[in-house]
């Protein structure tokens, strides 16, 4: 689960965490459907993404290493590529209108429900 500790809202019910340089290559990558990614990096560090081969938009949420929103990319749409300016330890891949649903804003600090 991932939940704004600020806000009081649950963000997604369930979380994949993307640890190895495989699962973080491949992410939405050929998926039929939406899901929620966590990316965890040893260090805070600037994180282009793209979205080649993934056919739906997702929502994108940048955190540094206190889990605190640094970025936010609402509505990344397939086949497109996106650089953020702030540097993350955490980037979390969401369905389309996650970011809205749960009212999630940059400063809002996110929690886990398994400590990556």
């Amino acid at each position: 689960m991932i939940y704004n500790k600020s806000r009081g809202k649950t963000v997604s019910k369930k979380c994949i965490f993307c640890r190895s340089s495989f699962s973080k290559a491949l992410g939405l990558m050929f998926s039929i459907k939406p899901k929620s990614l966590v990316f965890v990096f040893e260090k805070e560090k600037i994180v282009p993404l793209h979205m080649f081969f993934v056919f739906f938009p997702i929502d994108v949420v940048y955190l540094d290493k206190k889990r605190k929103v640094v970025e936010i990319k609402e509505d990344f749409m397939p086949f497109t590529f996106y650089n953020p300016k702030k540097r993350a330890a955490y980037v979390v891949e969401l369905p389309k209108g996650s970011v809205k649903s749960s009212n999630t804003k940059i400063g809002d600090v996110l929690r886990f429900n398994t400590a990556p």
